[in-house]
């Protein structure tokens, strides 16, 4: 296919595009995100996207994929991004592909921690395919729509959405960056691009309808006025892996839903009328890897046995009508701790070495646009790790789930010592953490 042309000397400074596909799945699908529920679709309540935004200037070009989807494989990632290179000329370190991490979509992923769940499928072979063909699609139709352009960035403060799910008052990131790219003449929107920290799941296993969850109504709110109708708009999850809107939720509803993501639309519709425009903004992209060391596992009789005191102590906060938050973070640890097991056990049968194999080298990438640095994690990473980069570096910005996905979390040590779920369910160590914070501050501060 002959790639689409750049900009021509007439065009010096910004040129950009963007462009939507549809992802949403046929026909009745698991939704995958809880444990233990035959969680089969039943209709779709909004349809999953993939929302494309092309950016040239300067002899750079970068492609951002935001997919409304629980995850995005390292292979997939690679071989969309690899298409993109050969089709649009972008090359593939400069591509970066997240998932919003929505909990009420398919699976996408095959999770080694899922094995003994009888419930949870294979990934669907032929939907991944799909799946891949429509971003390539959206990243080539993105570049052919090119257009002299200017873009702005401003960062919201979101409240009311979400907090750390293990304590309200924990570290959280409740700054949005909101960056807004429009056509130079006539100022018509190309695209929004936002990043936010917090889990996607108001949904809850008892919802039954295709959805991208409280980001959906972010999108839908923003155009509904702030943004036109058709304006694609981007949403990349930041650092949420410890982020949920469980303490903020009044019910696992539609409705709730929708009130925390227009809470979330409203918080940056706020800042766009402020964004200030430029043209002369270079656009660059980097990336290295870096190996990761694995968790280490109890013997599958030791997980079993802790499996067992953490569904008890589920089982007598529920009994005694504990408050619904404290209830739901239990049967979490429950999920950990069985998740534990099972992955004890394949660590020792080589189904585990398998799932590292294909997770390793894990890739940091870093997108400049003008004076900000976009920074691309694969996984679910605790916010402490994000916020310490904005601290050494304001201008960056991480967005997580980014090219692939490590089969659980990065915790901090603190939460491996209190054996909270996520760390129960990660299968690599949290010494990682602050090896992908100093390489990602290696590659912003130029170091080698």
């Amino acid at each position: 296919m002959n790639q689409p042309s750049a900009g021509s000397g007439d065009d010096a400074g910004l040129r950009a595009g963007a462009a939507v596909t549809d992802l949403t799945p046929e026909g009745a699908v698991f939704l995958f995100g809880y444990p233990h529920v035959p969680r089969l679709s039943t209709g779709v309540h909004d349809r999953l996207q993939c929302s494309a935004l092309y950016l040239e200037c300067a002899g750079g070009r970068a492609v951002f994929l935001a997919n409304d989807l629980i995850f995005v494989g390292r292979k997939l990632a690679g071989e969309v991004r690899r298409r993109i290179a050969a089709e649009a000329g972008v090359p593939e370190e400069a591509v970066m592909i997240t998932a919003t991490h929505t909990h009420s979509g398919p699976v996408t992923v095959d999770y080694v921690s899922n094995a003994a769940d009888p419930v949870v499928p294979r990934t669907d072979r032929a939907y991944l395919r799909l799946v891949g063909e429509r971003m390539v699609a959206a990243a080539v139709a993105a570049v052919r729509a090119a257009v002299p352009a200017e873009a702005g960035l401003a960062v919201s403060w979101a409240d009311g959405v979400g907090t750390n799910r293990h304590d309200p008052a924990g570290p959280a990131d409740p700054e949005v960056p909101v960056l807004m790219v429009r056509a130079r003449t006539g100022g018509r929107p190309i695209a929004c691009m936002v990043a936010y920290a917090m889990h996607p799941t108001v949904l809850h296993e008892d919802s039954t309808l295709i959805s991208g969850d409280f980001p959906h109504f972010t999108r839908a709110f923003l155009q509904g006025g702030v943004l036109p109708g058709d304006c694609p708009v981007l949403f990349h999850s930041g650092a949420s892996g410890n982020q949920s809107p469980r303490h903020i939720a009044r019910a696992n509803t539609f409705a709730e839903a929708r009130r925390l993501g227009e809470n979330l639309g409203r918080a940056i519709a706020a800042v766009v009328p402020g964004i200030a425009f430029s043209s002369a903004l270079p656009v660059s992209a980097t990336r290295r890897f870096l190996d990761l060391e694995p968790r280490r596992f109890p013997s599958p009789e030791e997980a079993v046995a802790a499996e067992r005191v953490a569904r008890a102590r589920f089982e007598e906060l529920r009994a005694a009508g504990a408050p619904r938050q404290t209830v739901r973070t239990a049967e979490c640890d429950w999920f950990g701790a069985e998740e534990t097991a099972e992955l004890s056990r394949a660590a020792l049968d080589g189904r585990l070495a398998e799932a590292l194999r294909k997770c390793v080298p894990a890739e940091v990438q870093v997108i400049a646009i003008g004076p900000w640095r976009f920074v691309g994690w694969p996984g679910e990473f605790f916010v402490e790790y994000a916020v310490e980069v904005r601290l050494r570096v304001p201008s960056a910005f991480v967005l997580t789930m980014a090219n692939g996905e490590l089969q659980g979390y990065i915790v901090t040590p603190e939460a491996e010592a209190r054996g909270v779920y996520e760390a129960t369910n990660a299968v690599f160590g949290p010494e990682n953490g602050p090896r992908f914070v100093e390489t990602t501050l290696a590659l912003l501060e130029g170091r080698g």
